[in-house]
């Protein structure tokens, strides 16, 4: 859930009631962890599932795209001696646009892979925001602070203010069963993804809180 997140950090999340209180009723504040909240939904697996597919697409083309400029590559360095300047100087052009390409895709698909993870998000966040207001309205709380980020906007709150559980259960989910699950569950490793050239040289051969 790293990149997940990453994007909620971004986005600095803050969520208040759909119903302003009346003016005689007391003021009444909670907070909640939208990371907290988050991880515990169904949709949170679904998400990561879908990110990591679509993750391993956009690999694959990467790696793709630098074998085909590594195979060509390794030809130019074992036939460069026995070419002409211009041939020479062809194959040089070609290996830094190859390698330009490399580049600009890796760039392109780090932006696309943003865009993926903020539109899978989205009806996600979308559902927490309306159990959020309808948990504050059920509760009398005035406004609904969030707790996560770097620069959290509750800096400090009494237990009883907390609603991240009266939140999940109001989806129907138990609090803390996706992150029992998930400690039982064996650790994987990510593939790492190649190494994208950037020499500038065509003629030099390219080495490979939670709560």
């Amino acid at each position: 859930m790293n990149k997940i997140r990453l994007a909620l950090a971004a986005a600095a999340l803050t969520f208040a009631t759909s119903t302003a209180a009346l003016a005689q009723a007391p003021l009444k504040i909670g907070y909640t962890s939208v990371e907290y909240v988050l991880s515990q939904m169904p949709e949170s697996k679904q998400i990561e599932s879908q990110l990591k597919t679509y993750s391993g697409q956009l690999e694959n083309q990467l790696k793709s795209k630098y074998s085909d400029y590594q195979t060509k590559a390794d030809a130019y360095q074992k036939g460069a001696a026995a070419m002409t300047e211009v041939v020479r100087a062809d194959k040089e052009k070609e290996l830094t646009g190859l390698q330009t390409s490399i580049q600009e895709f890796q760039r392109s698909a780090d932006q696309s892979l943003q865009q993926k993870q903020q539109a899978l998000l989205k009806p996600a966040l979308d559902k927490l925001q309306k159990t959020i207001d309808q948990v504050a309205d059920e509760n009398g709380y005035t406004y609904v602070l969030n707790s996560d980020g770097a620069s959290p906007v509750l800096l400090h709150g009494p237990k009883d203010g907390d609603i991240s559980d009266l939140v999940l259960k109001k989806m129907g989910i138990t609090p803390g069963a996706a992150a029992a699950a998930a400690s039982t569950a064996p650790a994987t490793t990510p593939t790492a993804a190649p190494a994208v050239p950037t020499s500038n040289s065509a003629a030099s051969k390219t080495k490979t809180k939670k709560k």
